[in-house]
């Protein structure tokens, strides 16, 4: 039955999180006659959205009432929902010099995104544009859901917890990774094909047709429990869907007649730590103490992969070309409905219809779920979904070696966050001493003047 309700996307014109979400809302019949708000600062990349949504909405009879704007304040007034997508931009260029500039100080890190130097300045970007939304939903739509999917995860969700009064969900899609590589190892038991391109998780095109295609055969036979933080999550149980067997002995047994080139640093830390990290190598190097280090360079050893900047920027540029003119034509609509949700419409419905559903990875606040993790901290567990929001699962302690690993890390983002919205640049510089990347104080201070200096528009609370 439809639950009309209000929903706002804010950087809707995201070609990724921001197509995916528009049409899957679009295609979910409990909310048919929706109100459906786009809101990106982009006008040319808004009113291509718009024009998509409208045709969509017509297609597919959703019967949704769609506006557009370019700022979020005319957006929200009455909004039950709000997802978020924005991204400081240029993504791509800013994330290469994110990578760039510590190198000058002779630290090299292995992706730069979200954790790293790299992770306290894609952080320190996009804090305050968030917290400006969530401010203006305190005025206009105090009730309203948060919903995030702005990178580095963990850190903006504890901005908008740590400083704010909204509530706030974050979805990531990294858990698909994990049930990628448990479907490899255990193709033959489950009957699942995987895809000769499917030799990585790393986020490229060439891997990624098979990485999706093993994750969602994996989906359909088997259930993985994991906890952590965003991107560095561990695989706590795993299950047959159908009979609830016990399948993680049968995948410690097929996880080593794997080949060794693949997921090679994912296999060194299930190998130390006796739980299967889930991200795959190029998110899971993030957050590791040992994958820097300029002597012995072991990102060799690991083979790990730097994101593609320019190709992938290219990639965007291309497929925005590509929607403009299908706009124009309007054929073929079926070609934009996504292979598997990135999850906002599955919270939307389930929340107004109280159904109990467990959605299996949501990024909350900690209430007691991970107990040996700091209270109130943002953790990514599996949430139970109903009338009153999100409930995390009870998870219990995560093994003392872990918990240290992601406690650091939790530490790291309360500082990073603290420090944006303060201005502080001395709790910015414990943000980056604590880093597991960085070996040397001057270096420290020598990455973050750097980072305050070049992204100064973006950062203005440290300059005024």
């Amino acid at each position: 039955m439809p639950h009309p309700t209000k929903i706002v996307c804010i950087g809707a014109g995201s070609y990724s999180f921001g197509l995916t979400t528009l049409v899957s809302l679009l295609r979910t019949p409990e909310l048919k006659a929706s109100e459906l708000v786009l809101v990106d600062r982009d006008e040319a990349h808004l009113e291509t959205m718009r024009k998509l949504v409208a045709w969509l909405n017509e297609v597919w009879d959703a019967k949704m009432t769609v506006t557009a704007f370019t700022h979020h304040k005319p957006a929200l007034p009455d909004a039950k929902f709000v997802i978020n997508a924005i991204e400081v931009g240029p993504r791509e260029m800013l994330w290469e010099s994110d990578y760039r500039i510590p190198l000058k100080y002779g630290v090299r890190q292995p992706y730069a995104e979200n954790s790293g130097p790299g992770g306290f300045a894609h952080a320190a970007r996009n804090i305050l544009p968030v917290l400006d939304i969530a401010h203006e939903m305190e005025i206009q739509c105090p009730d309203a859901w948060f919903i995030n999917y702005t990178n580095p995860m963990q850190r903006i969700c504890a901005a908008i917890h740590r400083h704010t009064s909204i509530k706030v969900i974050g979805l990531c899609h990294q858990l698909g990774a994990g049930y990628a590589m448990v479907g490899k190892a255990l193709a033959d038991r489950l009957d699942i094909d995987v895809p000769p391109s499917f030799t990585s998780t790393h986020a490229s095109q060439k891997y990624m047709y098979g990485m999706v295609s093993t994750s969602l055969q994996a989906l359909e036979k088997i259930k993985i429990t994991a906890a952590g933080v965003n991107h560095f999550t561990w695989m706590l149980d795993l299950r047959d869907r159908r009979t609830g067997e016990d399948l993680y002995p049968l995948f410690r047994e097929r996880w080593q007649s794997l080949p060794e080139d693949f997921e090679p640093l994912t296999r060194r830390i299930y190998d130390a730590y006796g739980l299967f990290p889930i991200p795959g190598d190029e998110h899971l190097c993030e957050y590791l103490p040992w994958v820097s280090d300029p002597d012995t360079q072991p990102w060799k050893k690991y083979d790990l992969e730097l994101y593609e900047w320019a190709d992938r920027s290219q990639e965007r540029d291309d497929q925005w070309l590509t929607l403009e003119k299908a706009i124009i034509t309007r054929e073929n609509p079926e070609e934009y409905i996504p292979q598997f949700s990135e999850g906002a419409p599955e919270i939307i419905v389930n929340i107004l219809n109280n159904t109990d559903l467990v959605w299996e990875a949501v990024n909350i606040p900690n209430q007691g779920q991970i107990t040996n993790l700091p209270h109130n901290a943002i953790i990514e567990l599996p949430g139970l979904l109903n009338a009153r929001g999100v409930s995390g699962i009870h998870i219990g302690e995560m093994p003392d070696g872990i918990a240290e690993l992601l406690r650091r890390e939790i530490t790291i983002s309360h500082l990073t966050v603290d420090a944006v919205v303060n201005g502080d640049r001395r709790l910015a510089l414990q943000a980056l001493l604590l880093d597991p990347v960085i070996r040397d104080m001057d270096v420290a201070r020598h990455i973050l003047d750097d980072y305050l200096a070049t992204y100064r528009p973006h950062l203005p609370s440290f300059w005024t």
